[in-house]
């Protein structure tokens, strides 16, 4: 498995998938790679994350599996994502180790102060914006975004209809990494467009 700590610290750019495929010329760019199948049964969620897990192998980009750590801890993944819902964190850890990584949605700082005690290493936080994703979540503002600015020593990605528009008030908001999926998997040139994203986080101030 890839050594986490220095990589993981690196990813600035974190790319949540809806099929089990990616566009090959994304990887330069994107240091984070994440399954997220809310329809498939679990053993097709299986499969998938198998066949992902072999192909990021070799690369420098870690690959996820969303909500379930017994799947992602078998299929070879490098970690698990959990929302607020899931297992808990701490029982996660016990499950796959110190050395796999496991990652925690949170909505406001509270939540991302609890993860970040539990040992989670890195929070997605949001829906900063209204998302076409979850259209059942309220989005969280930029103003909770900022609370998170000098709280939160993990890294952490701003996640929910963030887009090259509206990087730049993310980043303002003190944060310097961000989780997408339509913005690239949507675009006329997905690698292009995940090229663009790296290099305006690359760019910032803010690590």
């Amino acid at each position: 498995m890839k050594s986490k700590g220095l990589l993981l610290r690196k990813s600035l750019l974190y790319l949540i998938l809806d099929r089990p495929v990616f566009p090959k010329g994304v990887l330069g760019s994107v240091g984070i790679i994440q399954l997220r199948d809310k329809v498939s049964n679990r053993r097709r969620v299986f499969e998938q994350a198998a066949g992902l897990a072999r192909s990021l192998a070799k690369s420098r980009t870690f690959f996820i599996v969303n909500d379930y750590a017994d799947i992602a801890l078998l299929s070879g993944a490098d970690g698990v994502h959990l929302g607020q819902g899931d297992l808990p964190l701490k029982e996660a850890r016990k499950m796959m180790g110190k050395g796999k990584i496991i990652g925690v949605s949170c909505h406001n700082l509270s939540q991302a102060v609890k993860a970040q005690e539990d040992g989670a290493d890195y929070i997605g936080i949001g829906p900063v914006y209204r998302s076409a994703t979850k259209p059942e979540c309220e989005a969280i503002g930029i103003g909770e975004l900022r609370r998170l600015r000098n709280k939160i020593s993990i890294p952490y990605f701003a996640i929910g209809n963030i887009n090259r528009e509206n990087l730049g008030e993310v980043i303002n908001a003190g944060c310097g990494r961000a989780a997408v999926c339509r913005a690239i998997l949507e675009a006329g040139r997905p690698d292009a467009a995940a090229k663009n994203l790296f290099s305006i986080l690359n760019q910032a101030v803010i690590k």
